[in-house]
């Protein structure tokens, strides 16, 4: 087994303890003495970790060498493993960079195609956030977006997205953005240095938000919505 399979084993474990509830970045963090930001890095991306800092984290979590490479031949490669997205509450998709274990409601699995690679583009106060995180729509968070949006549905919200950039143009992006301590579902046009968040629905009202000076329009926006199921 070379370096890169050995970091990808050692992620999947930890990302595995984390769904557990055995185990935290806060945690981790503690036990290592690594920034939750560089941990959670490491975790949700493709990056490595030094010689070093990779034999602190085996220490720390009680694993030899030998451990990954007995999990490296039980497990199915990187590709083929089913994406684990947290369903929390809207406060926590807002404002929690990394989800706690106690405000996980559930935990969603989607195959790797589900969720297909799309370039991130993030504010700079985003980068050590959960990239995806899912919430669930009750109906009168639901009737601004129908038929869109059905109460009960579930949106799947790419936080590493807060651009305006249209994702697959011609089609507008559905945004997640604040209202209040609720997640509201939007498309977003800019005009000169306000943003409208608008809803599907004719009946309902759009809302028209100044943006700050010196502040990115990302700022505003809680993340793209990457998926959205809804109840049949």
């Amino acid at each position: 087994m070379n370096l890169s399979k050995m970091h990808e084993c050692l992620r999947t474990v930890l990302l595995r303890r984390i769904q557990r509830g055995e185990l935290s970045i806060t945690l981790l963090s503690r036990q290592t003495g690594l920034a939750k930001s560089h941990l959670s890095k490491y975790l949700h991306a493709d990056g490595r970790l030094s010689m070093h800092t990779f034999d602190r984290v085996l220490a720390a979590q009680h694993l030899a060498a030998e451990d990954l490479l007995d999990f490296g031949r039980r497990v199915p490669s990187h590709a083929q493993q089913a994406v684990a997205i947290p369903l929390v509450s809207h406060a926590a998709a807002l404002f929690e960079p990394e989800i706690r274990s106690g405000a996980i409601r559930m935990w969603l699995h989607f195959p790797p195609e589900e969720l297909p690679s799309v370039r991130t583009r993030r504010v700079a106060s985003r980068q050590s956030w959960r990239r995806f995180v899912a919430i669930r729509i009750e109906r009168d968070d639901a009737r601004p977006m129908e038929p869109l949006l059905f109460d009960g549905a579930i949106a799947v919200i790419d936080r590493h997205y807060n651009s305006l950039i249209e994702c697959h143009p011609p089609r507008p992006n559905v945004y997640a953005v604040r209202d209040g301590v609720r997640v509201a579902l939007r498309y977003i046009d800019s005009v000169g240095s306000h943003l409208i968040f608008r809803p599907r629905s004719i009946e309902a009202s759009a809302s028209l938000i100044e943006i700050a000076a010196d502040v990115s329009p990302g700022e505003y926006i809680a993340g793209r919505v990457a998926l959205i199921l809804n109840q049949v």
